[in-house]
């Protein structure tokens, strides 16, 4: 059975949109790639792929006019989903290429992985579950993903971790901080269990959108749901974001996904 919903995935030329639009159409939603953010504050769920390096995803999302608006969407709350650079590039920078600076959305660094194991990581492992959260719902402690990556994030707050994986080190492959889900591995290349987490993390966000008659934990109010990006005119991205986020944090709507 399908579902109306859009789940937009963004375009900034990665390479693996039609895997993951492969798997979301499969789940039998309607997936929509796109560079727009008109079309991403239209859909229910935004999902950021990625493969390739931190410093080229940054410079693309800068040159489609992104930065700000996926700043917006994740500080208004909307269900948002990061996918391995899709993941790195929320954090405050990365080591990558001898240092960028990334979207500064959760305070902390990508870090290289250490000597001693093979790198990247490339192939299956598990993840082991830190918090019970609906997006874990039907997937069995210490399920195996697929990963490949040679960075790994580490967060200034660590409660931030809802999983991890062992790889010489104990690195978060799963971060979760409100309606912001986003995994080092590939959901889309996982099989079953990462179809799973998809699917229960869509499903949570449809939740929210009919109970809440909005698709945002952090919602400002009914008035501004749904309202299309408008590129801020006289203050600064970061100050922008400071403002947005100050003002989710004043929301009072309960906890998603636990």
């Amino acid at each position: 059975m399908s579902d109306d919903r859009i789940i937009a995935i963004v375009d900034y030329g990665a390479g693996n949109l039609r895997s993951v639009a492969n798997a979301i159409t499969k789940l039998g939603y309607r997936a929509k790639i796109t560079s727009s953010s008109d079309e991403m504050f239209d859909a229910s769920v935004v999902i950021l792929p990625g493969v390739g390096a931190a410093a080229d995803t940054m410079e693309n999302l800068k040159a489609l006019g992104l930065v700000s608006p996926i700043r917006q969407l994740i500080a208004e709350g909307r269900p948002f989903f990061g996918v391995c650079i899709g993941l790195q590039v929320l954090f405050s920078g990365t080591e990558e290429g001898g240092g960028h600076e990334c979207l500064g959305i959760i305070p902390g660094w990508v870090r290289k992985l250490p000597q001693g194991q093979k790198i990247p990581h490339m192939g299956w492992n598990q993840v082991k579950q830190k918090i019970s959260h609906k997006v874990f719902e039907g997937i069995p402690d210490f399920a195996n993903f697929y990963f490949v990556h040679s960075y790994y994030v580490a967060p200034e707050d660590k409660s931030l971790v809802a999983g991890e994986t062992s790889y010489g080190i104990s690195i978060g492959s799963v971060i979760v901080r409100d309606t912001l889900v986003a995994t080092q591995f590939h959901p889309e290349k996982s099989g079953q269990f990462g179809l799973k987490m998809y699917d229960n993390f869509i499903k949570l966000a449809i939740a929210a959108e009919i109970s809440h008659k909005s698709i945002a934990r952090g919602a400002f109010d009914n008035s501004s749901i749904g309202s299309k990006w408008e590129e801020p005119s006289s203050m600064e991205d970061k100050e922008f974001t400071k403002q947005l986020i100050s003002r989710k944090n004043n929301n009072s709507l309960p906890k998603w996904g636990e």
